[in-house]
């Protein structure tokens, strides 16, 4: 999501929330059963391998990870069809909301999406609102104590890896990719002596909004967390830019 780094701590302490609460298994079970309708063997199949990656990270159990393969090559008998869903919107301030889902029901889940933009001060739309203000990219965190590098080599070696764009603010350094070359452009990393933290595909905007009002700041921030609870939501991808100070107060 677009923004500053207090907002990227804010996102990992609500990361660790939710792994306490089991909402990070679920949605890694849920990707690992759609990635998995492309075959069984993530030796085969890139994006399987991708979501196990992501879920063995997480340190979900093995056995939920089999159990969520079959259920997406439709092994396990009585398994609901999973489906990856986007609804779109706008929240305070005019910022873009791309809201990635993954459901068994499209009835429940868009009844419950719209209900919480329609009680917090967003703006539901229909299919192409603002998914056009976003472009898929494959995406790597880095935490730079951890990444046995120092930023100048892992900038080197990401660059030979293919990376499209490095970011960093001090503390992680963040990779962008073409979104179907993030597994072998991770693959390079680690071959060089590289600790990765997270590889996914992600959707990064385009143009951003600024958001210079605190209030305003707050009550967006408030509707992306609470569209964040419903279980069958993945990811919020927001172009919002909110100043420094401005985080560093909501984030106290």
């Amino acid at each position: 999501m677009s923004g500053h780094s207090k907002w990227h701590s804010i996102k990992h302490k609500k990361a660790a929330t939710d792994a306490k609460k089991g909402k990070i298994f679920t949605k890694h079970a849920k990707l690992v059963a759609i990635a998995a309708r492309g075959g069984g063997d993530p030796d085969e199949n890139p994006a399987l391998r991708l979501a196990i990656d992501n879920a063995r990270a997480e340190n979900m159990p093995r056995e939920n990870i089999e159990r969520a393969i079959k259920k997406g090559t439709g092994e396990a008998k009585g398994a609901a069809v999973m489906e990856e869903i986007f609804y779109e919107g706008f929240g305070p301030g005019g910022a873009a909301l791309y809201i990635e889902t993954l459901t068994d029901n499209r009835n429940r889940t868009l009844t419950n999406v719209k209900h919480v933009f329609t009680k917090n001060g967003g703006n539901f739309g229909s299919a192409g609102t603002v998914g056009y203000l976003f472009k898929k990219k494959g995406v790597m965190n880095i935490k730079i104590s951890e990444a046995g590098k120092s930023v100048d080599d892992i900038e080197l070696a990401a660059i030979d890896a293919g990376a499209e764009d490095v970011i960093s603010d001090g503390e992680t350094m963040t990779i962008y990719t073409e979104p179907t070359a993030v597994m072998k452009a991770k693959a390079a990393l680690e071959a060089s002596g590289v600790k990765v933290s997270s590889a996914s595909q992600t959707y990064v905007p385009q143009t951003s909004v600024q958001i210079s009002d605190a209030e305003v700041a707050k009550q967006l921030l408030k509707l992306i967390e609470l569209i964040e609870e419903d279980e069958d939501v993945s990811e919020v991808f927001s172009n919002f830019d909110i100043a420094e100070e401005i985080l560093d107060k909501l984030g106290d």
